[in-house]
């Protein structure tokens, strides 16, 4: 089929990405010569060109109602596309190694838009089978466990227990009450002092009695708070008389031994 309009010729040469391009071997209609042509597959639409710098198609491939198909040939590596009809055409094509044919026979025979539709049928059909084998398991757990609805389960954390601080026992008087403290089990008293109450607590100690200053003591105090600095600089001077003797004595004691 030759081409006529602009904007087929422009979608062979855009910059818009081929899903296969190279060189092929392309039998003539009317004469069975092949004639080395550069080939451009876009979708459905197989193009070739003279050489692979030509800025328009030669001619164009619609491959929608076709097969692709190997073929004999006098040429090596030959394969043919093939369409429905008395009257259609049949283009043989070659490609130069084993590769290139099996890549173009390949990417051809997934061109067309019946290909394309059988693809999408099949993942449709595969994916409704896997959404009924999804529902078919869930309705089959909750028929299994009746009630029971799955529950997230998120790990309940306990408060950090600190180790208990030891109490402190009121005090009275400036002295601790024992009775007031945490019991603690120990071992009975044998020794006659302190002793236990009826609780099992151990009992403090008796206070002492509490000394009263007598009269005297309390005249002496105070007149020893009344004395004036001069009574204490007396007193001062005459312990400082008596340690000066002391020490002449010492000395002369070591002097002469035999005193």
């Amino acid at each position: 089929m030759k081409l006529n309009e602009r904007s087929l010729a422009f979608y062979a040469t855009c910059d818009s990405p081929a899903d296969n391009a190279g060189f092929l071997y392309k039998r003539g209609e009317r004469h069975t010569a092949y004639h080395r042509r550069w080939f451009v597959l876009k979708g459905n639409m197989l193009f070739y060109f003279e050489e692979r710098e030509s800025r328009e198609p030669v001619g164009v491939i619609v491959l929608e109602g076709c097969t692709v198909e190997l073929c004999d040939s006098a040429e090596e590596f030959a394969f043919a596309i093939r369409f429905g009809g008395a009257k259609s055409r049949t283009y043989v094509l070659a490609a130069e190694s084993q590769a290139a044919m099996e890549s173009w026979v390949k990417s051809l025979s997934r061109a067309s838009f019946d290909y394309m539709r059988l693809v999408v049928r099949e993942l449709e059909k595969q994916l409704e089978e896997m959404c009924r084998a999804q529902d078919g398991g869930c309705r089959g757990c909750q028929g299994s466990s009746g009630s029971w609805k799955p529950k997230l389960s998120v790990p309940e954390r306990c408060p950090e227990r600190l180790p208990a601080l030891p109490a402190v026992p009121p005090k009275e008087n400036g002295c601790a009450v024992w009775n007031n403290a945490p019991r603690v089990d120990r071992l009975p008293n044998t020794s006659g002092c302190g002793g236990h109450d009826g609780e099992g607590n151990p009992r403090p100690p008796p206070l002492p009695p509490r000394r009263r200053a007598s009269s005297s003591e309390a005249g002496s105090a105070g007149a020893a708070a009344v004395e004036s600095p001069s009574s204490f600089r007396q007193l001062h001077e005459q312990y400082g008389q008596e340690v000066a003797r002391l020490r002449q004595n010492w000395l002369k004691k070591r002097r002469d031994p035999r005193l």
